[in-house]
This record gives structure tokens, C-alpha cells and sequence, in this order.
């Protein structure tokens, strides 16, 4: 299982789809959150905090994460190299969570560097240091929580096509199914009085909570358990074609 992860790693930088896609998403981060005048314009909100990247992040993980796992079991078919894993001694289970494990390196190789808005915002209050360290820590939390989460729903849409341009398509569907469509499923007139059942079996609404610094044990195992449920789907998946 090791040797598989550090291919996974090393598979992605040599490629460069992990260093592009990490660069890319910094890139646009920083030009919605510095640059641009829009919403997510920190200086536009006035306020010394870093709420709208932990509004902006996901939206862009939507894009990005599905792009960063649609080759990796797409690719093994297309290639045929999927049949070679299956001659090794390493069960279908250490095989995608291989996957999934670098898929999240990944994931965190793209959330670290953003430390420096922290670091910015920090030091532009109008009192330096006048910031919710707690809370900001806890998004992050949440953050990676989610990235994991859509990671674990894009690997398998991967699962599903030997197409990378349909799993793509696909983990993108699902990751804005399981993040707006719930909420929005919760505001229809006639299921209103389950509203609230309903919003939290989507995404939005847990990492909500985390988001504003609460790290409460039900949010975490609602991540957990949704990032197994598509593990083992995936798993089920390969195990079928085999």
C-alpha cells in the first residue's frame, strides 16, 4: 500500500496535474480575495477575518478535486494498467485507499499555503491580532473535512467511467448534489416540515458549523461516514469489473 501511495504522489508531479492544479487554485484564490472587486474581496468587506475564503474554497473544490481524481482509477482502465494492480499482492481496499490518501496530500499541499491570508489578515485589522484563531482553526478543519469528503465522491465517479472527461463530469454533479442540493431540496414548500433533516444530510450544513469554529463529534462523523460510504461504493465498484 505504501509503494502504491508514493505512486500515486510522485505519479501526480510528474504530470504536473498536482502542481498545476494547486498553483491554480492558489492563483484564483488569491485573485478573488485580493484583486477582484467582488463578494469574496476581502478588502471590499471590510471586515478582518477570513470568511470569504472559507466561502469561496469549497466552491472552488467543486471544480478542482474532481479534475485532480477523475484519472485515477479512469486512467488504470483506459490504460489497462488496472490489471496489473490486480496481480499484486495488495487487496482492492489498500488500492483505493492509496488513491484516496494521496488524493487528500494533495488536497492539503493546497490548503497550507493559504496560511499566508491568515497571516495578512492578521496583521490589517485595525487592531493587529484582533482575529478568532479558534474558529479560523476550525475552518480549516472543516475545509479538509470537506476536500475529503469530494474526494472520496470523486474517486468514485472515477470508478464508474473509463472516460476522465465523464468522471469529472460526474464528481462534479455529485460534490454539488451533496453540497447545494440538499439545502435547496430543504426549501421546497411541501418538504418543509423535514427542512432540517433534510439540509443535514448534505454537505453545506456541517461544514457550516465547523466553519464558525464549533467542532462538534456529529459533524466529524457525518464526513467520516460519507467519505466510507463512497470508499466502499468505489471498492464494490472495482471489485465488480474485476
Amino acid at each position: 500500500m505504501i509503494a502504491l501511495f508514493r505512486k500515486e504522489i510522485n505519479q501526480f508531479f510528474s504530470t504536473l496535474i498536482g502542481l498545476l492544479t494547486i498553483i491554480i487554485f492558489l492563483l484564483v484564490n488569491a485573485l478573488m480575495i485580493w484583486v477582484f472587486s467582488s463578494d469574496f474581496n476581502v478588502l471590499d468587506y471590510g471586515y478582518a477575518n477570513m470568511y470569504t475564503f472559507f466561502t469561496l474554497a469549497p466552491i472552488l473544490f467543486l471544480i478542482f478535486i474532481p479534475a485532480v481524481c477523475m484519472g485515477l482509477f479512469s486512467e488504470e482502465y483506459s490504460a489497462g494498467t488496472i490489471e496489473i494492480l490486480f496481480t499484486k499482492p495488495i487487496s482492492l481496499w489498500n488500492i483505493v485507499l492509496s488513491k484516496y490518501f494521496a488524493a487528500n496530500i494533495l488536497a492539503l499541499l493546497a490548503i497550507l499555503p493559504t496560511l499566508i491570508y491568515f497571516a495578512s489578515i492578521y496583521l490589517l485589522g485595525e487592531t493587529v491580532g484582533n482575529l478568532d484563531i479558534g474558529g479560523i482553526l476550525g475552518s480549516y478543519l472543516g475545509l479538509f473535512m470537506l476536500s475529503s469528503a469530494f474526494i472520496s465522491i470523486g474517486i468514485f465517479a472515477s470508478t464508474i467511467s473509463n472516460n476522465q472527461v465523464v468522471a469529472f463530469l460526474i464528481a462534479i454533479v455529485l460534490n454539488a448534489i451533496f453540497y447545494y442540493g440538499f439545502d435547496i431540496l430543504s426549501e421546497v414548500t411541501f418538504l418543509q416540515q423535514w427542512d432540517l433533516l433534510i439540509s443535514k444530510l448534505g454537505i453545506s450544513a456541517h461544514y457550516a458549523v465547523i466553519s464558525n469554529g464549533i467542532i462538534d463529534s456529529r459533524d466529524l462523523l457525518y464526513f467520516i461516514s460519507l467519505c466510507l460510504v463512497f470508499l466502499i461504493l468505489s471498492k464494490t465498484i472495482i471489485q465488480s469489473k474485476r
